[in-house]
């Protein structure tokens, strides 16, 4: 098979750490003052050689099979700066990683492009963004499995893993973190987590699992928001999942088998105590997690699926 070569932009570093296992060869634009999506790769991850940074200013004399957007701003504006006509004429997708806003059911999505497909990364949000007339395919998060990292659970306390928690608040579930660290041992990591009581701040991408896997259960308090990495990270090390009802994790969680989901955090509250007085009860639920991201979220599946859809898209229109 043709070994493709890919534009895409560094906006979300362990989703492009998963992307870049695919056998094929990636570039990405940077820029001197490391902006968003134009920062250097950095040594949190560890970067295979398919990966290369351009200068932003040098993409125009790149040749590429495809173009892989994951912002608006990209797709809109920065493509339009950067790009020939020809390169934006090339096969595209357009990665959208969240669920809609401002109305959860009625906005309309803005990549519209004539040689592309539109790509969730969850189910529900496939259901409820407006793609018009674009193709839309859904592949599911794909996370490489952390050698030698296994739960061990043996801090009685709950982790939560949410960058920038306390400014962007009720959607993601500030309060209902607040309320719940009050009723129970809970901390959280992140970008910004020393903001909030119970924060710990930042820990490295490739270290997450292995902190994390100490805690007892993973505690997810967000309203409305797309399954993060970060929570299938702690399902592949084996970790029982506890957290609000929402967007996809109802798909993913089966209560009293891999972990508990509910609308009520009182309802929460519950299950994580009785998980913090029964280690054995979470270990069992951990290992059927586990179970579940090995099936759903193995690479293997991740990149067949980006396989079969790339290649359709540039046998398709390999023409352009």
């Amino acid at each position: 098979m043709k070994r493709l070569r890919i534009l895409t932009w560094h906006v979300h570093g362990n989703y492009l750490y998963s992307l870049s296992h695919l056998p094929h060869d990636f570039v990405i634009p940077v820029l001197p003052d490391n902006r968003p999506g134009y920062s250097d790769l950095g040594d949190k991850l560890a970067w295979g050689d398919n990966i290369r940074m351009v200068a932003a200013g040098q993409i125009c004399r790149e040749t590429f099979d495809v173009i892989i957007y994951q912002s608006r701003q990209s797709y809109e504006t920065d493509s339009l700066q950067l790009l020939t006509l020809a390169q934006r004429r090339l096969p595209a997708v357009y990665i959208e990683h969240n669920p809609p806003e401002p109305h959860p059911t009625d906005t309309p999505h803005f990549f519209h492009h004539r040689n592309g497909v539109l790509v969730h990364v969850t189910q529900y949000n496939a259901l409820m963004w407006d793609a018009g007339t674009m193709p839309v395919a859904v592949i599911a998060h794909g996370v490489p499995e952390t050698p030698n990292v296994l739960y061990s659970g043996e801090l009685a306390r709950g982790i939560v893993v949410i960058n920038n928690l306390a400014s962007r608040g009720r959607r993601v579930g500030a309060d209902i973190y607040e309320w719940a660290r009050a009723s129970m041992p809970l901390e959280l990591i992140g970008m910004g987590s020393e903001n909030m009581k119970g924060g710990c701040g930042e820990v490295d991408n490739m270290r997450v699992p292995e902190y994390i896997c100490r805690y007892r259960f993973f505690f997810t308090p967000i309203r409305y928001a797309s399954l993060g990495l970060s929570l299938v990270e702690a399902m592949m090390a084996g970790m029982p999942v506890v957290g609000i009802a929402a967007t996809e994790l109802p798909y993913v969680i089966q209560n009293g088998v891999n972990g508990y989901v509910d609308h009520r955090p009182s309802a929460l509250l519950d299950v994580c105590n009785k998980l913090l007085k029964d280690p054995g009860l979470a270990r069992q639920w951990g290992q059927a997690a586990r179970r579940t991201a090995q099936e759903r979220f193995g690479m293997e599946r991740y990149v067949d699926d980006w396989q079969q859809l790339l290649y359709n898209l540039v046998g398709v229109h390999n023409h352009v």
